[in-house]
């Protein structure tokens, strides 16, 4: 299918790429983004050409930062109801790595105290939302005051400002059923030890750098599971496992239950204001980038 794209959202593996240390490694040159929304405008073989004007949201492993994208019909599904094109080019990233963090691998349940580290972030407010939505006690833990305000509108029950440097989580001992840590770094053994028995930390990764070794035999004391956390690579390996998941996803939009706060927009031209605000840690939310995709015409087949 071929998309003319209106918007799309940064998420920090786009970082990544362009640094080159993401696991993912396009071919360079390539074009950053994997989620966006647009207008179906082309199909190929083999896909109805009735979905030529459908409004859809578009998940790619790269490519997202253009007027157009050609991918298989697979990656492509109908933008949920009653959200703009900022809402629907930045859910769905966020949304899966928390679903599949918070449900699959984390089994959280009603009633469960989560914490989320990075709670002003992107995937930080993601998973505040998603807590939220499943009935979760959320405590999200950020590096200040308008951070922790954010997570507090996304859903946040309890807020915790935190040093960067020097994490201090004791508030929290022994309170903690599952943590949700998209940062890494210093912050992992002071967040471990929030968990109680048979707690279960997710490795989302490592925006703060790779945590030092951990004692193992903390882990078999309190009887806690350290679990990694790959929501991609989820669908890639369990493709009808996907699909269920971005349905329950799709379905948690739909009846409003779920949203991204959109915290920067930008047009294409300026999307370099976008990384930098992600960067440097002052992004509170995502990054949207608005695209004119005007100039772009659909392909006419004779």
């Amino acid at each position: 299918m071929r998309v003319a794209l209106s918007a799309a959202a940064l998420n920090f593996p786009d970082l990544l790429m362009l640094a080159g240390g993401y696991q993912f490694k396009p071919a360079l040159p390539f074009v950053p983004g994997i989620e966006a929304v647009g207008i179906v405008t082309d199909t190929g073989a083999g896909v109805d050409k009735a979905r030529v004007g459908q409004r859809v949201v578009v998940g790619a492993r790269s490519g997202c930062l253009a007027e157009a994208i050609a991918l298989g019909a697979e990656s492509v599904r109908l933008a949920p109801n009653g959200c703009s094109d900022a809402e629907a080019a930045s859910y769905a990233v966020g949304a899966l790595t928390a679903w599949v963090g918070l449900v699959e691998r984390g089994r959280l349940v009603s009633g469960e105290t989560l914490l989320v580290t990075g709670g002003g972030g992107g995937m930080g407010l993601a998973a505040v939302a998603m807590g939220r939505a499943l009935g979760a006690h959320v405590v999200a833990a950020a590096s200040d005051e308008r951070k922790c305000a954010a997570a507090r509108a996304a859903g946040a029950d309890e807020t915790l400002v935190i040093d960067r440097a020097a994490p201090d989580f004791s508030a929290l001992k022994g309170r903690v059923d599952v943590v949700f840590d998209p940062v890494g770094g210093v912050l992992f053994a002071s967040a471990v030890r929030t968990l109680r028995w048979n707690g279960r930390y997710l490795l989302i990764g490592f925006a703060g750098g790779i945590p030092q070794p951990f004692a193992l035999n903390a882990a078999l004391i309190k009887g806690i599971e350290i679990v990694g956390v790959r929501a991609g690579e989820f669908g890639r390996r369990d493709p009808a496992g996907g699909v269920r998941v971005r349905a329950e996803i799709d379905a948690l939009v739909e009846s409003g239950r779920y949203r991204p706060l959109i915290g920067m927009e930008v047009p294409l031209e300026r999307a370099d204001e976008a990384f930098a605000a992600m960067a440097t840690g002052k992004l509170i939310g995502k990054a949207v980038v608005r695209i004119r995709c005007a100039s772009f015409r659909p392909v006419r087949r004779s």
